[in-house]
């Protein structure tokens, strides 16, 4: 019984920490042409003031030291666009009740779930090209959060899950 509850206690922990990046883009494009950035001036991110403000200091940050310089007239616009929701969570115990009489069998199964729903963020990065006004690079980013989390939790929290989000920026094309 032990055993079981530390498995359980780690697979929790693991699943509110772990930052899962979808990513997409335009295979077509040469990302090479790039330099410069600058976000939608009219975007609207869903995050609150601060932790968008957190969210873009890290991205300047990070795209810095990829070679991309932030500029009034981009050749990349950014927006960024996010969601909270509860996830339900992800360890189940099985209940089985079966029985068997000669050729006849039956049986009934219940999964009940251990924990409580979890918050989580989603937060989408589009890359777009400024000239063409077409998408070429997306990341969908999902991680749990703690909406009561200290701001340097939070701050470490979004410069990480830029840091992974942008470690495939740009893509490298085969």
């Amino acid at each position: 019984m032990r055993y079981l509850l530390s498995i359980i206690l780690v697979s929790v922990l693991m699943s509110c920490g772990s930052v899962k990046v979808n990513y997409d883009y335009d295979r077509a494009v040469d990302f090479s042409n790039y330099s410069t950035y600058n976000y939608y001036s009219d975007m609207e991110s869903g995050l609150s003031q601060l932790d968008e403000k957190r969210l873009l200091r890290a991205m300047d940050s990070t795209l810095k030291t990829r070679g991309y310089r932030l500029a009034e007239e981009p050749e990349l616009l950014i927006n960024i666009m996010s969601d909270e929701y509860r996830s339900a969570p992800n360890n189940n115990v099985g209940v089985g009740i079966g029985g068997c009489s000669r050729n006849v069998g039956g049986g009934i199964s219940v999964g009940l779930p251990l924990g409580s729903f979890n918050m989580q963020r989603s937060i989408q990065f589009d890359l777009v090209d400024a000239q063409r006004d077409a998408l070429v690079w997306q990341a969908v980013a999902e991680s749990g959060f703690r909406e009561n989390a200290s701001p340097s939790v939070r701050e470490d929290k979004l410069r990480k899950l830029v840091k992974k989000v942008f470690s495939k920026f740009p893509p490298k094309i085969k």
